[in-house]
């Protein structure tokens, strides 16, 4: 009785380590071998510059169609050249209002993006410019320079000279609020009412402020650079 019971044993041990083995024979550690919920582990969408049979030339990133814009992109058509620069001085008004909250997230932006070049009071005496490491750079009281609001934001799309393009940076309309800002630097520095107190009496002391109350256009200033 006593072999007998021990033969099974034996038996039933040696089923177990060979079950074991087929088991664990199997295993792919780079893969699960059972996946409870996939859709959890495997993506349903496709993957960027994924291969795929569905796709023209089997690419997932295409080209967009023609005449289409990207959601939250909005368009901007002066170019990246002096004529563009001088017509958006000229045509490019700010499609965002001057108030004391664009002119703080504006102040916030320009110490954060700009100050360490231009200056936190624009005078051109940045922590950079200071210590040398990028020279000539302008107060925005410069008499010889044409700073308005359509010239700033243009500036800031594009870049110019040693400047480069701020628009991976900041978005379209925290450019303008950083253009509002340094118009009131310029201001400051001429010792000229800011933009929204001109707006507030209704006065102007710079030709680049304008108030349109006739068609309820925003105030439009414009700048060749932050």
């Amino acid at each position: 009785m006593s072999k007998t019971t021990n033969m099974k044993t034996l038996k039933n041990i040696a089923i177990a380590i060979f079950a074991s083995v087929v088991m664990v024979s199997c295993f792919n550690d780079k893969k699960p071998n059972y996946q409870y919920f996939p859709n959890m582990y495997a993506p349903v969408g496709y993957e960027a510059y994924g291969n795929y049979e569905v796709f023209p030339n089997q690419q997932e990133a295409m080209i967009p169609p023609e005449n289409t814009v990207s959601r939250g992109y909005t368009p901007y058509d002066y170019e990246n050249n002096t004529a563009g620069l001088e017509l958006a001085k000229e045509q490019l008004k700010s499609p965002y209002k001057v108030t004391e909250e664009n002119l703080s997230v504006g102040e916030n932006l320009y110490t954060i993006y700009c100050a360490v070049c231009h200056g936190d009071k624009g005078d051109g005496k940045g922590i950079l410019a200071t210590r040398e490491k990028f020279l000539g750079i302008p107060s925005y009281a410069d008499p010889g320079r044409n700073i308005v609001l359509g010239g700033i934001y243009h500036v800031e799309t594009y870049g110019l000279n040693a400047m480069g393009s701020y628009a991976s940076q900041v978005n379209e309309k925290e450019r303008w609020q950083i253009a509002m800002h340094v118009m009131d630097l310029k201001a400051a520095l001429n010792g000229e009412p800011g933009m929204l107190e001109s707006l507030n009496t209704g006065a102007s002391t710079d030709s680049t402020v304008v108030e349109s109350k006739m068609t309820g256009a925003n105030t439009v200033s414009e700048s060749e650079s932050k």
